[in-house]
């Protein structure tokens, strides 16, 4: 993929993902994470080669039907949540899709369950703590019920408490989950397999534990302090 200013943000990137895996995309600021996880979601479009998300291409055409498939979660949360209530963000997108208002609350509350936020739901998102904020973007996804969650830096700016209180909601999610990473600690946590992208292109491809584990990988690719 190459931006219109000539960027070339993803290059020779060849990558599979299988379904209800729990994959970490790993990498420093502007390894080209942010893009692929854009990629997936129809935001942005191949320039080159070819996506297929469950065996849909990524094409103009196809665009609405990649946002149905894919949930993507912004790396700021701020990004996702502009509704006057928690509620009302969490339904936003099931009323988009064409459901009634009585099935958009319900597919609201579920999501919200799940992230651990009833009780939240005439709450303003702006008034919520970091966390908290995030989780509800989090509901505003799942109340769609994507076949692939995609999370772009999940855990910036939380506190140990709310990691865990993500990581919690994230145990309930059953579908394919892919998350753009530099924190190796939640990629542990929270997924299986990895691959390392710097430059825009695939260095490394592994169980997590492994790429964890080589620190010369780590070090030579920004993902150590």
């Amino acid at each position: 993929f190459t931006y219109p200013d000539g960027t070339e943000a993803l290059r020779g990137v060849s990558l599979a993902v299988r379904e209800g895996e729990r994959f970490a995309l790993l990498g420093p600021n502007g390894a080209g994470k942010s893009t692929f996880l854009m990629l997936l979601n129809g935001l942005l479009l191949p320039t080159g080669g070819r996506l297929l998300v469950f065996g849909v291409e990524a094409r103009r055409e196809n665009r609405r039907r990649l946002r149905e498939l894919v949930g993507l979660v912004f790396q700021d949360p701020d990004d996702q949540l502009f509704m006057p209530t928690v509620l009302e963000d969490a339904a936003f997108g099931p009323l988009n899709m064409g459901l009634s208002p009585k099935e958009a609350e319900g597919r609201a509350r579920e999501a919200l369950s799940m992230v651990g936020l009833l009780g939240f739901e005439h709450r303003h998102p702006h008034r919520l703590s970091a966390g908290e904020r995030r989780r509800a973007a989090l509901a505003s996804v799942l109340s769609m019920r994507p076949r692939l969650l995609a999370l772009d830096e999940p855990t910036a700016n939380l506190d140990p408490r709310g990691v865990r209180a993500l990581l919690e909601a994230l145990e309930r999610f059953e579908g394919t989950l892919v998350v753009a990473t530099h924190d190796l600690d939640f990629a542990r946590r929270a997924c299986r397999r990895a691959a390392v992208l710097d430059s825009g292109r695939v260095v490394a491809e592994g169980p997590v534990e492994e790429i964890a584990a080589d620190r010369a990988l780590l070090e030579e690719h920004g993902l150590l302090p």
